[in-house]
């Protein structure tokens, strides 16, 4: 393996991104984007250093929160929506070379928004390097979903021509596991020897060896869609990918009890107050029927709140369901009620919204929060639902259990 103090993982992180604002640091699974790309270079045996280039301050302060180093802030001109890759490398190497005297052997390129990393993966790349001398670089690709020798182009009269022909004889007529296998590019990482960089003056140089990873772990988060099929995909996945914090629990074969929090989870976190302090506020219909529809399975459903307004209890009542309100410790609270139950904490589910409910997360074999949930909630659940709440959370995390419960029942009968 190459030593690890001529390895220096540099990730690329500006503050300006248009299609998704902030993306580099939007929360997926709980984390800032960026944490993926820190860990997936402080976890690498090979790797010795691990800097995040910006331009952006509060960027800055997140990837030190998460033990990285900022020796410098990117200047503005290599920020730009356009700004290829090259002049940012460049301007690190130089910058590190000048002030701290240090230039690496072999620099990697992470980039925060193909997240889904291998276990293995950096070491691989790294190792790929070091026994192909002949090597300027290492990129990584996946199978290619469509094969480039079934693709046209459209001339300018409007008819077409084959992308690609190569000797084949109509190549897209072929079946394909005749046609050669084809890859693309990901941005999970680009393992490039220094000298590559500054006398080459490219990002890749002439002999270019792949790692190949598997198209699952394929992400390229741009856009709010790409963002939420990630968030759907983490939880399968997780086991399997370099992840910024602990691994995240599952749900439980079998639940036995579902404990709710009621601000922020039944309600959307809002009240209403009149002239005579009473208070009003928004819950969504929909829950009550997955609440209905998930005690009639079984589940025992109870509410444990801080509020002590009597909405909270005349709320439960219309859904039936068991409420514990004016609670100043939860943590407390929910040990006796366990214990007053007999219940195994494995079987418990938790679903909340904010820093009071975590003390309770650890107490259960689930902890679960709303879409819309205190950042710090985030970090420290197992699940993040995709709804907020008081529009729809809770009928959610109803219907994954209901469809969980059914399936356990479809398996007993085969």
């Amino acid at each position: 393996m190459v030593n690890s103090g001529e390895v220096l993982a540099i990730i690329p992180a500006r503050g300006g991104s248009k299609s998704l604002p902030k993306k580099n640091i939007i929360s997926l699974g709980g984390y800032p984007l960026l944490a993926y790309s820190i860990a997936a270079g402080q976890q690498a045996s090979g790797v010795g250093r691990v800097i995040v280039s910006t331009d952006d301050d509060e960027i800055a302060s997140i990837a030190r929160s998460f033990g990285a180093e900022v020796p410098f802030i990117r200047p503005a001109e290599l920020a730009q929506d356009r700004t290829p890759d090259l002049p940012v490398f460049k301007h690190a190497l130089a910058w590190l070379a000048e002030n701290e005297e240090y230039t690496p052997e072999i620099v990697l390129q992470l980039r925060p928004t193909s997240p889904f990393r291998p276990l293995d993966l950096v070491d691989r790349a790294l190792e790929i390097l070091r026994v192909q001398p002949q090597a300027d670089s290492v990129r990584g690709v996946v199978t290619a979903g469509q094969n480039p020798f079934k693709m046209w182009k459209i001339n300018q009269h409007g008819s077409m021509t084959p992308l690609l022909e190569e000797g084949f004889i109509e190549p897209y007529n072929m079946p394909r596991q005749d046609l050669p296998a084809t890859y693309w590019q990901t941005g999970h990482i680009d393992a490039i020897r220094t000298r590559t960089i500054l006398e080459q003056e490219s990002m890749s140089g002439e002999v270019i060896f792949p790692v190949i990873i598997d198209q699952r772990y394929s992400a390229d988060i741009d856009s709010e869609q790409d963002w939420r099929l990630a968030e759907e995909r983490l939880e399968s996945l997780q086991h399997e990918v370099i992840l910024p914090g602990r691994r995240k629990r599952t749900l439980p074969g079998e639940v036995g009890l579902v404990v709710l929090d009621f601000d922020g989870v039944i309600t959307d976190n809002r009240v209403w107050v009149d002239a005579d302090s009473r208070e009003w506020v928004a819950a969504n219909r929909s829950d009550g029927w997955g609440l209905a529809r998930l005690q009639d399975a079984g589940v025992d459903v109870i509410v444990l709140s801080t509020e002590k307004n009597p909405v909270v209890k005349a709320r439960c009542d219309k859904l039936g369901l068991t409420v514990h309100q004016g609670i100043a410790d939860k943590e407390a609270a929910l040990k006796t009620l366990l214990m007053e139950r007999g219940i195994d904490s494995e079987r418990v589910i938790y679903l909340g919204n904010d820093v009071n409910d975590l003390t309770c997360f650890p107490l259960v074999g689930c902890a679960l929060v709303v879409a819309d949930a205190h950042p710090e909630a985030k970090m420290s659940a197992d699940i993040i639902l995709q709804h907020s709440g008081g529009h729809g959370a809770v009928r959610e995390l109803c219907d994954r259990l209901l469809e969980q419960i059914n399936n356990l029942g479809r398996n007993l009968d085969d």
